[in-house]
């Protein structure tokens, strides 16, 4: 038979419960109850008392965790302290804090209360940049592929670590000079550093322009004919020309372009298919014209008003392509840039090419020659004399070049030349990339990130094994903003409804031609960082990380929509409706 409690112990009951769920002010509940609470929270700061009477609660992170869109922590490991710089709280004697801090928790919180999200992840981090206080956090310590957003880490380091003067250098060497005949007597030796800048997309589409340049330098220099044939080095890096983490079939197309310090066109080819007479194979043609590639032509030409349907297959590691399938007649064509394989061997056959139209004699067998072939020792130019050389464009270009049309290869090469010009010199097996990777994380530690929150696989963000936090990422660009290359950092990001990545985005809405960031997109991977500016006036500073979530469109709505948001608040709205 059970026995009913009696009064006493109802009420004993009840006093248990009372310490246990009674929080903090109670010390023998802080005891028991380590499953909520790790320390004893500090005094309230005159923004939480104000926020306290608006009824939101604001945990240390500057995060409501009274509401759907923050993050709830339940049995917490303790983590290790770390020296790092945190976001003050907004002095309360700023009367736009209640409002900016209601309104961004409301609008924000709506957004991410999408049922279509809740099998994927979403982290954000917003900060009001003119304050230095964080705003919004969802998930900003966790970790998220950041797809192109790890170029931010790159291109940010190499401007604070190089310089936005910084010019890559391309060198000519030979044994000697040339005789009185303008005869090399052995190989004229191309040294590449790792420019980008021998490339269509800084000579207005020109295949050549940067090349004849170079060509014309090695003439004025007295050079007539050269025995030994031209030997491209690329032995200034000593990394692999795929990077960590790369899937194969992304290594086709010209986001997969192979690394080499001796870079051209981008390290592809333009191919183009079009339509022939009916019945007789397509037409095919690549650009630059070179004998590199072998081309297989299996795609025919069919009667009007037929499907497209064509295939194009580039074997790994091999310039032979396959083309199948049928065109129309009529049909526009195709075109697409292929990566080429040991593009060194390109840029070899090129310059020897520009250099024969300009009347030298080139004799011998061109080759080329990496770091692994030479026993992984650089080029030793002290005994070699310098013809001639070719310096690029300025980094603060470079870096435009690279940030807006968000260009995979040119962050490679940024990073590689990072490592070598900046890096650990003690250590002969690091490769160019580890040592880039390094000078990195010091510039983390400098923007007040803990290094452990990037995990840095690339410099572009291609490879599936990159991981950034929200919270990293908003102190990079926190720092940027504040820097003495703040101007050229944010010259150097795309523009919404204006340019690059984000051209096509933010159209008719207050973010055109307001919102400045680095996009990210690789399969169920969408992300944005940046900055934008309220109506009001007020500088918020973002990272807003989708992973995991197929649907393309809903990802960038997310983001696009948080963006819109932030640039529509107005304070004197705010104000209008309080009265």
């Amino acid at each position: 038979m059970k026995r009913k409690a009696n009064s006493f112990e109802l009420a004993a009951v009840l006093f248990l419960l009372v310490l246990f769920f009674g929080g903090m002010s109670n010390p023998f509940a802080q005891t028991i109850n380590r499953s909520r609470i790790t320390t004893k929270s500090p005094s309230p700061t005159p923004a939480k008392k104000t926020a306290d009477k608006l009824g939101i609660v604001i945990d240390q992170a500057g995060c409501t965790t009274a509401s759907a869109g923050c993050d709830v922590v339940k049995n917490p490991a303790v983590p290790k302290p770390h020296a790092t710089a945190t976001p003050t709280q907004i002095p309360i004697s700023d009367p736009r804090q209640p409002k900016i801090f209601s309104y961004v928790q409301s609008r924000v919180n709506g957004i991410l209360a999408n049922p279509m999200l809740r099998r994927g992840r979403v982290g954000v981090r917003i900060d009001w940049l003119d304050q230095n206080a964080s705003i919004f956090s969802q998930n900003s310590d966790a970790y998220f592929m950041p797809a192109s957003n790890m170029k931010s880490f790159s291109v940010a380091t190499a401007l604070d670590s190089l310089s936005p003067n910084f010019r890559f250098i391309t060198s000519v060497y030979a044994n000697t000079k040339p005789d009185t005949s303008g005869t090399i007597r052995g190989s004229l030796i191309v040294y590449g550093r790792g420019d980008p800048s021998f490339s269509t997309s800084f000579s207005e589409g020109d295949y050549y322009k940067e090349l004849d340049d170079l060509a014309e330098k090695i003439v004025q220099a007295g050079v007539k004919k050269i025995e030994g044939g031209i030997l491209g080095d690329e032995t200034y890096f000593n990394t692999e020309p795929i990077p960590s983490g790369w899937e194969w079939d992304d290594l086709q197309w010209y986001y997969g372009a192979e690394v080499s310090s001796l870079t051209i066109n981008d390290n592809t080819v333009d191919l183009k298919i079009f339509p022939a007479a009916e019945a007789t194979p397509c037409g095919v043609s690549v650009s630059p014209y070179n004998t590199q590639f072998r081309i297989i032509n299996k795609c025919q030409t069919v009667p009007a008003g037929t499907p497209r349907k064509i295939g194009v297959k580039k074997k790994l590691n091999e310039n032979f392509v396959e083309i199948t399938g049928t065109m129309p007649v009529g049909d526009t064509g195709y075109s697409g840039a292929i990566t080429v394989s040991r593009p060194a061997k390109l840029f070899v056959e090129l310059l020897t090419q520009r250099l024969q139209l300009k009347g030298v004699a080139v004799a011998g067998g061109s080759r080329v020659i990496n770091r692994y072939e030479r026993a992984g020792t650089p080029l030793q130019t002290e005994t070699l004399v310098e013809l001639a050389r070719h310096e690029s464009p300025p980094l603060s270009l470079i870096a435009q070049k690279t940030m807006k049309p968000s260009q995979n290869l040119y962050t490679e090469l940024i990073l590689r030349v990072l490592g070598e010009e900046r890096g650990d010199k003690t250590d002969k097996e690091k490769t160019s990339e580890q040592k880039g990777i390094e000078i990195v994380q010091d510039l983390l530690r400098k923007a007040g990130a803990e290094p452990e929150s990037v995990v840095q696989y690339d410099g572009s963000g291609l490879s599936r094994h990159n991981l950034i936090t929200p919270d990293s990422a908003v102190k990079l660009f926190s720092y940027m903003s504040k820097s003495a290359n703040s101007s050229v950092w944010r010259d150097s990001l795309t523009i919404g409804g204006v340019d690059g990545t984000l051209k096509r985005r933010f159209i008719g809405t207050s973010a055109q031609s307001n919102v400045r960031g680095k996009t990210g997109t690789i399969d169920q991977v969408s992300a944005l960082s940046g900055y934008v500016t309220a109506k009001s006036g007020e500088q918020f500073v973002f990272s807003i990380l989708t992973n995991n979530l197929p649907n393309s469109r809903l990802r960038t709505s997310v983001i696009d929509d948080i963006v819109v948001a932030l640039s529509e608040f107005d304070s004197r709205d705010v104000e209008k409706a309080a009265n």
